[in-house]
């Protein structure tokens, strides 16, 4: 019953075949509803449009793609019998705005960091506000959100979300899809791992996705595959656990077509942030410092502005 229900809503619109996909979230478990999901680096075209395809799966029977737009950066989920796609690889797609994020310059004064791998800053002003939803037992941070939606419509917030995080707050999850349905927030989905590993007291060396026996792989796809049956879409940005990664990590998940994604203005660390400022908090209830300094930041105008999405950064 569950798989004709769940499958109904998926089709919503289904006098076209090519309808907007939309996933009812809630029924039987993930596994059971997304199937057959891989990663995939397709070029595919569909009326005059082009996009890139990351991931192909299997929801409620219907078979559908995650794509990419390759310069907005912007996912969606697509019906794959919409669209004509071919493998395609890094190097010819090297000259799109999503290839030149995911394999920017190397800058020669900026030696690797464990700490604090990939997009540290962003391009121009104001600033791109992100939270980290780690696994918590504490209940959502709604304050954070409702400062945010008081700046007006659809304000941009990206939100790294662990699978952990969403398998315990199904409530605040459907909060926060509430108020990006309304139009009160504009919120990017990125990941931040299924199970965050780590260990209290062990160096960063050996900590987090260092730790011996992490399943990459396993660690992504989970999540993903968790976010779509939750009715949303993955963006195309992972932040590490911890912010922590060598440089095979970073290599791993760029194989996978994920931004990486770390802060300049961790603001419980004390870091201010500037113009172009890729400003984290912690809203799950596990870090209230920082979400006090941001709101002191924004009531006494000393937040740059405006609050740009997360798109915009690369």
């Amino acid at each position: 019953m569950w798989a004709c229900v769940a499958g109904v809503a998926t089709a919503r619109g289904e006098h076209s075949a090519c309808a907007p996909v939309e996933i009812t979230p809630g029924g039987p478990p993930t596994r059971e509803r997304v199937r057959a999901y891989a990663p995939i680096f397709d070029l595919c075209a569909k009326e005059g449009e082009s996009r890139l395809a990351i991931r192909r799966m299997n929801v409620d029977g219907t078979p559908l793609i995650l794509t990419v737009d390759p310069q907005s950066l912007q996912t969606s989920l697509e019906r794959a019998a919409c669209w004509r796609c071919e493998e395609t690889n890094d190097a010819a797609q090297a000259e799109t705005r999503y290839l030149k994020a995911l394999h920017p310059p190397q800058d020669p004064t900026r030696p690797p960091a464990l700490v604090n791998a990939g997009l540290i800053h962003g391009a121009g002003d104001g600033a791109f506000v992100t939270g980290d939803l780690c696994p918590s037992r504490k209940p959502l941070d709604r304050a954070f959100f409702e400062e945010l939606a008081a700046q007006g419509p659809r304000t941009p917030v990206m939100l790294a979300v662990s699978g952990g995080w969403i398998a315990r707050h199904g409530a605040d999850f459907a909060w926060l899809r509430d108020k990006a349905r309304s139009g009160a927030l504009d919120i990017a989905w990125a990941n931040h791992s299924y199970s965050h590993p780590y260990v209290r007291r062990l160096p960063d060396g050996r900590n987090y996705f260092l730790r011996p026996g992490v399943d990459v792989d396993r660690e992504i796809f989970e999540t993903e595959k968790l976010i779509i049956a939750e009715g949303e879409t993955p963006s195309v940005f992972f932040r590490f656990p911890g912010l922590v990664a060598d440089a095979a990590l970073l290599e791993n998940v760029r194989s996978r077509h994920l931004v990486a994604l770390g802060a300049d203005s961790w603001l419980a660390l004390g870091l201010r942030p500037r113009p172009g400022s890729i400003v984290l908090v912690h809203p799950n209830g596990n870090e209230p410092v920082g979400i006090r300094l941001f709101l002191r930041l924004m009531q006494t105008g000393v937040m740059p502005l405006p609050l740009r999405p997360i798109n915009e950064a690369p």
